[in-house]
């Protein structure tokens, strides 16, 4: 068995990262948790917790090195859980905001779920649990 518990972090390199921070932050409702003077930025998912957060880390392309990274999408999608009776509600508020959505639905799990891309076209999953 493995002593594997949880998630930490993903880690995004993006093209603007204030226009990022803004999408995750304002959009989503992540809350950074950077110091000021950093030029990556953390966002803390869910609640604060002990121990180690759980996080998305957005690093600016232009940081990444010389060698610029391929636009290629080997990242398939994020998938952040909401709560069953905030499901609809969140749907609604981001199509409300404009983003386009696409269903989708778990192959062997009661999971409902939503998809909407990020500014860098990066899929982000809203997932609640229907059991």
């Amino acid at each position: 068995m493995t002593s594997i518990r949880g998630l930490v972090e993903v880690v995004l390199v993006v093209e603007d990262i204030g226009r990022s921070v803004a999408f995750y932050r304002d959009v989503l409702g992540l809350e950074s948790i950077s110091p000021p003077e950093l030029p990556v930025q953390f966002l803390r998912i869910g609640p604060q917790r002990t121990g180690v957060p759980q996080q998305l880390v957005l690093i600016p392309r232009q940081l990444v090195g010389e060698q610029p990274l391929i636009h290629t999408r080997a990242l398939h999608h994020i998938g952040l859980e909401v709560a069953p009776e905030d499901y609809d509600r969140e749907r609604r508020r981001l199509a409300d905001l404009g983003f386009e959505l696409r269903g989708g639905q778990h192959p062997f799990m009661p999971v409902d779920a939503f998809y909407l891309d990020d500014p860098d076209g990066n899929e982000i999953e809203i997932a609640t649990w229907r059991g």
